[in-house]
């Protein structure tokens, strides 16, 4: 018995620390972030609140790159718009994990990310899934927030192209897509997507191709 609560305890131990360090690991991008929205031409106030609400990394480094390249707000947020829409999702798949009270669910859905949905769903019992939800959750958030922070603070003496911190933005959505291009789907839907987006560029405003390379998520319907 006691040996079996000593695993326990250890178990527990090993998945805060794990939560924390993915946490620490998100808040060097919102460093990136912070830094990025700031030469952007956004105030520090307004990169802060950003993250403190809106919360979600894909979103923020779309919209605030469109704004940089002289689009619309319009296609900023039509953008942004469609990369949060995993997160309602994520909220649908991990309902049946977290219960408690209408207030305890208001806090998880600002905390339902990538990174919280995928450290429960990796657990076997239901109780290690609720904790490294919530441990992801609050540590990803806080890091991304204090990442943010010190990023804005220092985008006003760093200059982005002389550290290369400009190429932070698509450098960050680089590393999003390739994971999804192991599958093929996620490749059909990579090459519908540039496809669509060059053949844009001409026509359409900044930050409008992006949206039309969204057509290529359709393939994503179809069964890999």
């Amino acid at each position: 018995m006691t040996e079996a609560l000593s695993n326990t305890n250890k178990n527990e131990r090993s998945l805060v620390m794990s939560c924390a360090v993915l946490g620490a690991a998100v808040g060097v991008f919102g460093i990136a972030f912070g830094v990025g929205s700031v030469a952007a031409g956004g105030s520090i106030a307004m990169t802060c609140v950003m993250s403190l609400l809106v919360f979600t990394g894909a979103s923020q480094f779309s919209a605030v790159s469109v704004i940089a390249s002289g689009g619309s707000t319009a296609a900023a947020l039509g953008g942004a718009s469609l990369l949060a829409a995993r997160n309602g999702v994520y909220g649908l798949a991990m309902s049946r994990t977290l219960q408690g009270s209408v207030l305890s669910r208001l806090v998880a859905a600002q905390i339902t990310i990538d990174e919280s949905t995928a450290m429960s769903t990796a657990q076997t019992h239901p109780r290690a899934a609720r904790a490294a939800f919530w441990w992801t959750g609050v540590s990803v958030y806080v890091f991304w927030n204090l990442g943010t922070l010190i990023g804005a603070l220092a985008g006003n003496a760093i200059d982005p192209e002389q550290f290369g911190l400009d190429a932070a933005f698509p450098a960050g959505f680089v590393a999003m897509v390739i994971p999804h291009l192991r599958h093929q789907n996620g490749r059909r839907a990579a090459a519908i997507g540039a496809v669509a987006c060059a053949l844009t560029i001409p026509f359409l405003p900044p930050g409008m191709p992006i949206l039309c390379a969204a057509v290529g998520v359709l393939v994503g319907v179809k069964k890999p």
